[in-house]
C-alpha cells in the first residue's frame, strides 16, 4: 500500500490495490505477479500514466525479478534502496521524469540484465559499479543529463550486447576497453563531447557503431571522423578526460609555468615581468576593438538585412503563429521585433530544384497569404488543437474547400535540410482511400515555419468514439467491422513499396491517429509525418500512444520501428474498438482468448453483433499484440484473415 501511494498518490490508476484485499497474488491487483510461493516476482505498470514517485520500500520486495515503470510521468529519484532486489533481472525505469543520480549501489545486483534509464533528466556520471554487473546485456542511458567520463568498466561487461549513452553531455575519449565484450552489436554515442582517437576496434560493429556530433573525435577508418593531429591528444586507453596530474583541468588546456631565470635580479626580472604585462594590456585592447568592430558591422547587416526584408520579401517576412497576434495588437508593422531564422530556407532555389519537380510545385506549394487568409491570420476562432511542437488550424481554402493546417516551427523540423525536402517529397507521393488526403505545404523562411495542408475530417477522430457514456452516440457493429478493414488496407498500402512511393512504418499508430469521415471511413494521419520532424520531437509524439498501449514491448529494447510494430499498434485498436474502451486490461484480452463476450465486447451494443465475428476479430487482435514481433502476422495477412472471415462491409 505504501508502494501505490507513492506511485499513484492521486489513486486514479492502481485502485485495483485495495488495503481490504488479504492476498495481492489472486489477481486482483492490477500489474502484479506472483509465484508458487505467494511472493510478488513482477510489476508491470508501463504506460499506465502513474505521476508519483518510486518509494524506498520497493526494495523490500526481495523476490523481484521483473519492474516495468517505463512509459509514465514518474518523478523523484531514483531510490538506492532498489538495489536490494538481488534477484532482480529487468529493470525499466526508463521514458518518466526522474532525476538525480543514478545510484552507484546497482552495480551490486548481480542478476540485472537490462537496465533501461533512458529518457529522464538523471545527471551525475555513469557509476564505474555499473562494470561489476556480469549478467548485463542491455545498458540503456540516452536522452538524460549525465556528464563526466564512459567507465572503462564496462568493458568488462563479457554479455552486453548494447550500449546507449547518447544524447548526454559526455566527454574525454571512449575506453578502448568498450571494445572487448563478444557479444557487442551496439555502442551509440552520439551526441556528447567526446574527443581524442577513436579505437580502429570498433570497426567491427559496422553501422552498430554510431558516433556522430561529437567534434572532438578523430580516427583512421571512420568514414565521418577527421585524421587525428598532434593536438587530438586524448589516450584512448583511459575514459577519464583529464590527464594525470591536471587536477581536474584538461591538459591541452592548462597554461605553462613561466620560464623565469632562476638567477635572476631583481630588477631584471621585474623588468620582464612589466614587459609582459605591457603586452598582455596591448593584446586585449586589441581584442576588444576587433570584438567592437564585428558587433557594429552585425548589427548594420542586420539592420540592411530588414530593410531588404520589408521591401522585397514581405510576403515571407512575418512572425510565427505565437507571436503574430502579440505584435498585431500593438504594432501596425508586423517587422519590428523580427527574428530572421539561422537561413532556413527549405524551399529555395539551390535546394527545390534537385528534389522537385515544377510539376510537384505547381500542385503542392500554396504561398504565405493562402494560408493566412484561410486561417484568418491564424484566429483562436479556428484552432483545432495545439501541443508542444505544432498547432492546427481549420482553413477555407481559395476554392472553397476545408483544410486542417498544422503549423511546425523550424526547431521541430530536421535540421538537415535535404532530410527535411526528402520528407515533403515522401507526402506528396502518399495517395489512398484510408490515409487522410496531403493538400500541400508553405514553408516560410521569415516566420521559421512550414505549414502542412490537410483535408479537414468532421467526424473527429476514432478517440471520441471510446468510451461512450451515451449508448445513442455508440458505433453499431457493421461501422466498427468497416472501420478495422478500412485501418488495415491503409497500413497495408504504406508497408508495400510502389512506383514512387517507397515502404513506410507510421510508427505513431492510434486511435487518436485514425479520423473518421462523413461516410464512417476511418482516414490514417500523420503518415510519413515523423521523416519531417526532429528525433526529439518524433520521440516526444510517442508518450501519449505508449501510454495507452500502443507501443510495442520490442521498442523499449531496441529503439526501432518496423511493420510488426505497426501490427501491434493495430491489434491494440482492434480491441478497443470492439470493446468500446480506450483502455484495455488484462480482462479484455482474456475474455478474447476464450470467447467470453461480456470480457471484451461493448455492452452499449445490446448483444446487436456477430458472435463468430467477434471471436474471430479477437484472435486477430490478440495474435497482432503477441509479445514477440516474430509470432505476429503481417498486416497483408491480417488484411487476407479479415477478407476470409469477416463478410460484412
Amino acid at each position: 500500500m505504501t508502494i501505490k501511494a507513492s506511485l499513484d498518490p492521486q489513486n486514479v490508476v492502481l485502485s485495483s490495490w485495495s488495503p481490504n484485499a488479504t492476498n495481492p497474488c489472486n489477481d486482483s491487483f492490477e500489474g502484479i505477479a506472483c509465484n508458487e510461493l505467494g511472493q510478488v516476482v513482477n510489476i508491470s505498470l508501463q504506460g499506465k500514466g502513474l505521476a508519483g514517485t518510486i518509494p524506498p520500500e520497493i526494495g523490500q520486495l526481495k523476490s523481484l525479478s521483473g519492474l516495468y515503470l517505463h512509459f509514465n510521468e514518474l518523478h523523484g529519484v531514483v531510490p538506492k534502496e532498489i538495489a536490494n532486489l538481488s534477484e532482480l533481472s529487468d529493470l525499466y525505469l526508463n521514458v518518466n521524469n526522474l532525476s538525480g543520480e543514478i545510484p552507484p549501489e546497482i552495480g551490486s545486483m548481480s542478476n540485472l540484465q537490462v537496465l533501461q534509464l533512458c529518457y529522464n533528466k538523471l545527471s551525475g556520471s555513469i557509476p564505474t559499479q555499473i562494470g561489476s554487473l556480469k549478467k548485463l546485456s542491455v545498458l540503456a542511458l540516452q536522452y538524460n543529463q549525465i556528464s563526466g567520463a564512459i567507465p572503462a568498466s564496462l568493458g568488462e561487461l563479457a554479455l552486453l550486447t548494447r550500449l546507449d549513452v547518447s544524447f548526454n553531455h559526455l566527454f574525454g575519449s571512449i575506453p578502448v576497453k568498450l571494445a572487448n565484450p563478444p557479444l557487442l552489436e551496439v555502442l551509440d554515442v552520439q551526441n556528447n563531447t567526446l574527443s581524442g582517437n577513436v579505437p580502429p576496434a570498433f570497426k567491427r560493429l559496422n553501422e552498430g557503431f554510431q558516433y556522430e556530433n561529437n567534434p572532438g573525435l578523430c580516427g583512421v577508418g571512420f568514414s565521418s571522423l577527421k585524421i587525428c593531429t598532434a593536438s587530438d591528444s586524448a589516450n584512448p586507453n583511459k575514459p577519464e578526460p583529464f590527464g594525470p596530474g591536471s587536477n581536474g583541468l584538461a591538459s591541452r588546456d592548462i597554461p605553462e609555468s613561466a620560464n623565469f631565470k632562476p638567477n635572476c635580479t631583481r630588477a631584471h626580472c621585474s623588468s620582464h615581468s612589466k614587459n609582459s604585462q605591457i603586452a598582455v594590456i596591448f593584446g586585449v585592447i586589441v581584442i576588444v576593438s576587433l570584438v567592437v568592430s564585428g558587433l557594429f558591422a552585425f548589427s548594420w547587416y542586420r539592420r540592411r538585412k530588414q530593410k531588404i526584408g520589408s521591401a522585397f520579401d514581405s510576403s515571407d517576412s512575418r512572425l510565427s503563429t505565437d507571436q503574430v497576434k502579440e505584435v498585431n495588437r500593438k504594432s501596425a508593422s508586423p517587422l519590428i521585433s523580427l527574428e530572421y531564422s539561422n537561413g532556413w530556407d527549405p524551399l529555395g532555389k539551390s535546394q527545390s530544384g534537385s528534389s522537385f519537380s515544377q510539376e510537384v510545385f505547381e500542385t503542392f506549394v500554396f504561398n504565405l497569404d493562402d494560408v493566412e487568409s484561410a486561417t484568418q491570420h491564424f484566429s483562436d476562432v479556428n484552432l483545432l488543437s495545439k501541443s508542444s511542437f505544432s498547432s492546427i488550424y481549420r482553413g477555407i481554402l481559395r476554392d472553397g474547400s476545408s483544410a486542417a493546417i498544422k503549423c511546425i516551427s523550424q526547431t521541430s523540423c530536421k535540421s538537415d535540410e535535404v532530410e527535411f525536402l526528402k520528407g515533403l517529397k515522401l507526402l506528396t507521393s502518399l495517395k489512398h482511400e484510408n490515409l487522410l488526403r496531403f493538400r500541400g505545404f508553405c514553408c516560410s523562411k521569415g516566420r521559421g515555419e512550414c505549414f502542412l495542408i490537410y483535408e479537414f475530417v468532421p467526424n473527429g477522430s476514432l478517440l471520441q468514439y471510446l468510451d461512450v457514456k451515451d449508448k445513442g452516440k455508440a458505433l453499431d457493429w457493421p461501422i466498427r467491422i468497416s472501420i478495422i478493414k478500412g485501418i488495415a488496407t491503409g497500413i497495408g498500402y504504406l508497408h508495400v513499396s510502389k512506383g514512387n512511393k517507397p515502404a513506410l512504418v507510421h510508427q505513431n499508430i492510434s486511435a487518436e491517429k485514425v479520423l473518421i469521415d462523413q461516410w464512417y471511413n476511418p482516414l490514417l494521419s500523420d503518415s510519413g509525418l515523423h521523416n519531417l520532424l526532429a528525433d526529439d520531437i518524433v520521440f516526444s509524439t510517442l508518450k501519449s500512444s505508449a501510454a495507452m498501449g500502443y507501443l510495442a514491448p520490442e521498442y523499449t529494447t531496441t529503439g526501432r520501428f518496423t511493420d510488426k510494430s505497426d501490427v501491434y499498434a493495430f491489434g491494440v485498436i482492434i480491441l478497443q474498438l470492439l470493446s468500446g474502451k480506450c483502455r484495455i486490461t488484462q480482462l479484455t484480452r482474456q475474455g478474447a482468448e476464450s470467447c467470453r463476450f461480456e470480457d471484451f465486447i461493448d455492452a452499449s451494443l445490446e448483444g446487436n453483433f456477430s458472435e463468430s465475428e467477434a471471436a474471430k476479430l479477437g484472435k486477430i487482435a490478440l495474435l497482432c499484440t503477441h509479445e514477440y514481433p516474430n509470432h505476429r502476422p503481417s498486416i497483408e495477412t491480417v488484411i487476407q484473415q479479415l477478407n476470409d472471415t469477416i463478410y460484412r462491409s
